[in-house]
């Protein structure tokens, strides 16, 4: 092969580097909403202690906005590391007692229906407290939250149907070269 053409796939292969501030950048964010999540608390915590009252409606709706958070937090945690290990580099967690179970087998696709089940779950909780708080909603914000959680499990489905064969295709062309 000729130096400029070696030189050249170096260089693209290299750029795959450009994606580590990106992912620096959404540990800022999970930091920010980690923030976020410790302001809720410690409101929801405080008015338990104040003259104000929160009704059972009151408290459900902010843990639900508690558990959005954390379930968001987690997505970014799968964005992070199984972005990176996938297409930026190797994380050398060999051996380390903390290393997550799913990391060892994860790829793009495998990435993509974990990243896909957590946005169904995120908008499950959206939609539940949608559904907990329907008498300050119009009907219309009501259906087409409905709309476009349907959307994302169809959207999940598919990604997954599609995986599954990429999946079984490969084992059987793997089956016939052997």
């Amino acid at each position: 092969m000729s130096s400029p053409i070696k030189s050249l796939e170096t260089f693209i292969f290299a750029s795959r580097w450009i994606q580590a501030p990106l992912y620096l950048g959404l540990i800022i964010a999970q930091v920010v909403y980690c923030w976020l999540f410790m302001v809720e608390l410690s409101h929801l915590v405080s008015s338990v202690f104040d003259a104000a009252h929160f009704s059972e409606t009151e408290v459900m709706l902010v843990v639900l906005g508690l558990i959005d958070v954390v379930m968001i937090a987690n997505l970014l945690v799968m964005v992070i590391v199984g972005g990176y290990e996938t297409f930026v580099s190797r994380l050398d967690l060999e051996d380390h007692p903390d290393q997550p179970e799913w990391l060892s087998h994860v790829n793009a696709g495998v990435l993509k229906i974990k990243l896909s089940t957590a946005i169904i779950g995120i908008s499950s909780i959206h939609l539940l407290k949608s559904f907990i708080n329907a008498n300050n909603l119009s009907e219309h914000t009501l259906m087409w939250q409905v709309v476009i959680h349907v959307v994302f499990l169809f959207s999940a489905l598919a990604m997954a149907m599609v995986d599954k064969t990429m999946t079984q295709t490969l084992a059987l062309q793997h089956q016939k070269n052997h």
